[in-house]
């Protein structure tokens, strides 16, 4: 299993109907994909950060699923600029000694694919991920 975390900050500038519709696609991230087995979505207690949302994947091909599903592809597409900074990582059962770096080429796959999400991630003031800053969340 892997459990993709992220953990972000809204501009202190957003409306509260911006930072609440930011929430729900988080939400919706989880939520509408048939790939994540579980999730949450919450305020960030004793941390450094706003927000924190769990997604729980069994495995390589879930997470792919996970970051091209289109409430996620959304969730960037609409939820990047709006962010002061954004931390994912990713903690996993798996013993094979590679997936951290298999994480990170999906992740830069991804971006790949979708020159719109990086183009958004190399504007972000603080945009971090497995794979470090320009790959997805």
């Amino acid at each position: 299993m892997i459990f993709h975390t992220n953990r972000m900050t809204y501009k202190a500038d957003l409306s509260d109907e911006q930072r609440e519709a930011g929430v729900e696609m988080l939400r919706q991230s989880g939520a509408a994909n048939p790939a994540v087995r579980s999730w949450i979505v919450g305020r960030n207690i004793g941390g450094d950060f706003e927000y924190d949302a769990v997604y729980v994947v069994d495995d390589l091909d879930g997470y792919w699923a996970y970051l091209n599903h289109p409430a996620h592809v959304h969730e960037e597409l609409e939820g990047i600029p709006h962010l002061e900074k954004f931390v994912a990582f990713d903690v996993t059962d798996s013993d094979d000694p590679e997936v951290g770096e298999k994480i990170a080429r999906l992740q830069a796959r991804h971006l790949e694919e979708n020159p719109e999400i990086a183009a958004l991630i190399a504007q972000a003031t603080s945009f971090t991920v497995p794979g470090g800053k320009g790959s997805a969340a």
